[in-house]
């Protein structure tokens, strides 16, 4: 049954409504969803993206975010996320990650690309349970204690390492260095991030070290003295012998 006129256009104005909202699930601008060798893959390469975009599937294992505008990763912005193997942050101007930028995704991811970024120095903690292969070359590393602990907690991409320089905010003596070369000559965590309280430990145990020292020597230089003077019983004043003038003196008065 053909419906009125006067119901029909409604009909049609709501129908158009419907097409002319975007879906909640479709891609920003410059995104798509690809399936590369069978994992569900995201691609927001070159996009202009400033932010993490919204709409990521959550089935997504391969989400590449390269080669755009993003200065941060806040806190949780992958926690969605609870299949995520590989995650490329690559060629933005990250200058600035949170602690927890990453939560949600120690149990699955495993690549994790920081390169060609501002990096200067990162939260350890924005990696504790991780269990990641990373790149973290061509960033302004400041070659501080962070960056040391870091690296006592993920491993590094093959061939990265040597790309990890310390930039122009690092020691004016480290400007330039390979930063592993460092690591393995020096305890960078001696100073900052803890350094200074480490420092001061270190100085008071030297302190007290050294009075304990001086107080065992002179305990032992007394009691040595003291064994020494023992050993040598006091000398007897010299008895004077009697001259012969005095004994005849004293015949003669008897």
């Amino acid at each position: 049954m053909l419906l009125p006129a006067a119901h029909l256009l409604p009909l049609l104005l709501v129908i158009g409504a419907r097409e002319a909202v975007p879906s909640a699930q479709s891609p920003p601008h410059g995104c798509y969803v690809a399936e590369e060798a069978g994992e569900r893959t995201f691609r927001c390469s070159r996009a202009g993206l400033s932010a993490v975009p919204p709409g990521i599937p959550n089935d997504t294992r391969k989400l590449y975010l390269d080669a755009n505008r993003l200065a941060s990763v806040p806190a949780g912005a992958f926690q969605h996320l609870a299949i995520l193997e590989e995650l490329d942050l690559s060629h933005n101007v990250l200058a600035h990650l949170s602690g927890a930028a990453f939560q949600g995704l120690a149990g699955t991811l495993r690549h994790l690309d920081l390169s060609a970024n501002q990096l200067a120095s990162v939260p350890v903690e924005a990696f504790m349970g991780l269990q990641i292969q990373v790149n973290l070359s061509a960033n302004p590393w400041h070659c501080d204690c962070a960056l040391q602990e870091v690296l006592r907690q993920v491993r590094l991409a093959p061939g990265t390492g040597t790309g990890i320089v310390c930039g122009s905010g690092a020691r004016p003596d480290l400007v330039g260095q390979e930063f592993l070369l460092l690591a393995r000559e020096e305890e960078l965590c001696g100073m900052g991030h803890g350094g200074a309280q480490r420092s001061t430990d270190v100085a008071l145990l030297v302190t007290m070290g050294g009075w304990v020292t001086l107080v065992v020597a002179y305990l032992a230089h007394y009691v040595w003295q003291n064994r020494d003077e023992s050993r040598h019983p006091l000398k007897r004043a010299p008895v004077l012998p009697v001259r012969s003038e005095d004994s005849s003196t004293v015949s003669t008065v008897l």
